[in-house]
């Protein structure tokens, strides 16, 4: 049977299982053998990470082609403007071509987040304020760069799910297995510690 793990990557953690300069990675959270990340997500980003040991599974988690939507919650700097919005809905033209329309939306601060370690650069005479994105490709960078398109350079970057799956009830460092197949079956969220 397919394993399936959901973890929430914090920040300034490498989303992969090894580094030979002693950054940490995702081996120190998930103390699992023989699963990899269903795509990437940024050191400096925080949020869902799905990893498989099932290799057509995470090909079709990560692979564009599948159109699976990722959605993030995006702390900018600046003041969220309908023109913004519309624009990000639009797609957005980057240096390697023109986005996919994307579905965007002003949030207030997400309820319950945990702090960011360390905290973002706060600039009391610059306001910010959030943006849920929900995206159907995964280039590099994009959510970074398609909100500095708009004139909203990103401060924070979390994802939120991938498809169905969600972060809900996860802290920075913690994951669940899934149990597939049937219907999403959830162990209970469990903090990884060295022994």
């Amino acid at each position: 049977m397919a394993r399936l793990i959901l973890l929430n990557k914090p920040y300034d953690v490498l989303c992969q299982f090894t580094d030979g300069q002693g950054r940490q990675t995702l081996a120190d959270f998930v103390p699992v053998k023989g699963v990899y990340a269903a795509g990437r997500l940024d050191r400096d980003s925080e949020g869902l990470v799905v990893l498989t040991d099932d290799g057509p599974l995470q090909a079709r988690i990560s692979d564009p082609a599948h159109k699976a939507p990722k959605t993030y919650l995006v702390q900018v700097e600046g003041t969220v403007s309908e023109e913004a919005l519309q624009a990000l809905r639009s797609g957005v033209t980057l240096n390697d071509g023109p986005t996919r329309p994307a579905q965007a939306r002003a949030i207030p601060e997400p309820p319950g987040l945990w702090p960011r370690n360390p905290p973002i650069r706060v600039r009391k005479s610059v306001p910010d304020g959030w943006i849920e994105l929900t995206l159907t490709e995964g280039r590099n960078r994009q959510v970074r760069r398609m909100t500095a398109a708009v004139g909203l350079p990103t401060l924070r970057l979390i994802r939120w799910s991938v498809g169905d799956w969600t972060l809900e009830g996860l802290a920075p460092g913690q994951w669940r297995e899934i149990i597939l197949p049937g219907a999403p079956d959830a162990r209970r969220p469990r903090p990884y510690r060295r022994a």
